[in-house]
């Protein structure tokens, strides 16, 4: 099991590289399977989800072709629609391949998806859109999907469903000449990005970013060259680091309007923040208090669930009181106890938590991490501590972010991995 060793109280200064979005590159990666001939995709960052997802389609028989940060995509040699159920079980993205197989092959199977504990996902709401476009689909051990009655027409989610979403567009994308309307559908960047990359492809999607999306179903889609939108996650998470050591940091290739909740919050904490083209500069004194008292998550543009670890180890050493509701995941609040462990004062009552911040509050410890975004909370929280944290089980961190003790040392952390 991996650990990150942090010395802290060290602040950071110089730039960064924002690597592209985990989030937008998991169901672009499934998408290459509607092409007919190879996608490239560029800037592609080493994260172990990542690794897992083109595992999967190895497995199917795609031949993948790695250099560097770019990957070649070719899903003419796939020979089976089952993805592996060993390789799903690590990565809940792997639901969203079910989409183009149907669209690509007409049938699918997959067992029940993996990934961070962090609450319930019941991945019912793919299966009620599928089966309101004619797809039919049998529940048991697996999930066995065949589409050659796709109807399309309207469907409406009873939630806005980032992975749902993704699904449905991707199933509807290849059923020529038919009309599919999703509705109550995910806002995103990476809802959008995925219809950019399907549309520049030789897809009709209509709507990206609102709540409707039209998709105009085509005969062909063709292979292309594609960068995915930077990760706006890791660079909240980066931002965060900032805030909390202090210095001045310099984002490189991020969207400041991915994040504009985020640096609301940063702003009211006293820090300044400067955008210049695709570049964040971020400053801090490293003592933050503020205005800023009640955060609740919810899909976007509302505060981001993947930021809400993050923000709370923020928030617990700053001066004040604040609040974090988390409206989406009913296990994210599993760092508590960890950072309780290293200083901080945080109650929780069901899925609020009452943080009662104070500057300097971090001593180093020895935590584990639970999952993806908890485990970089904690290294935020070792970064700004006094004394030596070691954060067990680093696994989690390393399935979002790429080379995180290389590039916090870069910017002047003392940081180091263990295997």
């Amino acid at each position: 099991m991996s650990k990150l060793i942090i010395t802290g109280k060290r602040k950071l200064f110089g730039s960064v590289k924002i690597e592209s979005s985990k989030n937008a590159l998991l169901p672009i990666i499934a998408a290459s399977v509607l092409a007919s001939s190879p996608v490239k995709l560029k800037n592609v960052p080493q994260f172990s989800d990542i690794t897992n997802m083109l595992e999967i389609l190895k497995s199917m028989g795609a031949t993948i072709t790695e250099n560097g940060e770019e990957v070649i995509i070719d899903s003419s040699t796939i020979y089976t629609t089952h993805i592996p159920e060993g390789l799903t079980k690590k990565l809940r993205a792997s639901i969203v391949l079910l989409g183009p197989l149907l669209a690509k092959f007409g049938v699918g199977q997959a067992s029940l998806p993996g990934g961070c504990n962090i609450g319930a996902r019941p991945i019912d709401i793919h299966i009620a859109g599928f089966k309101a476009l004619g797809i039919s689909v049998v529940e048991s051990d697996v999930i066995k999907c065949d589409s050659s009655k796709f109807c399309g027409g309207t469907v409406e989610l009873r939630f806005a469903s980032v992975g749902a979403t993704q699904n449905l567009i991707m199933c509807a994308v290849l059923a020529h000449l038919k009309t599919t309307t999703i509705k109550n559908c995910a806002k995103e960047p990476e809802i959008v990005d995925l219809c950019n990359f399907i549309n520049k492809m030789g897809g009709k999607i209509y709507g990206a970013g609102t709540s409707t999306i039209v998709i105009v179903g085509v005969k062909k889609l063709n292979g292309i060259s594609y960068t995915a939108i930077p990760d706006r996650i890791v660079a909240g998470t980066y931002m965060i680091a900032s805030a909390m050591c202090g210095g001045k940091i310099c984002l490189k290739g991020s969207l400041a309007e991915h994040n504009k909740s985020l640096i609301t919050i940063l702003v009211n904490l006293g820090c300044e923040i400067e955008t210049i083209g695709a570049n964040i500069y971020v400053c801090s004194s490293g003592m933050l208090g503020g205005s800023i008292s009640k955060i609740s998550t919810g899909v976007y543009p509302e505060f981001a669930t993947d930021m809400q670890s993050q923000t709370m180890a923020m928030l617990a050493n700053a001066s004040g009181t604040y609040q974090i509701t988390e409206n989406l995941f009913e296990g994210r609040f599993k760092h508590v106890n960890e950072l309780n462990k290293m200083g901080a004062n945080i109650v929780i009552n069901q899925n609020t938590a009452l943080i009662f911040g104070k500057s300097n509050c971090y001593m180093g410890a020895n935590v584990c991490a639970s999952d993806l975004r908890g485990g970089a909370a904690l290294v935020l929280a070792g970064l700004a501590a006094s004394g030596q944290t070691t954060i067990n089980e680093a696994e989690y961190i390393f399935r979002g972010y790429e080379n995180i003790d290389k590039k916090l040392t870069y910017l002047g952390a003392d940081i180091h991995r263990e295997d």
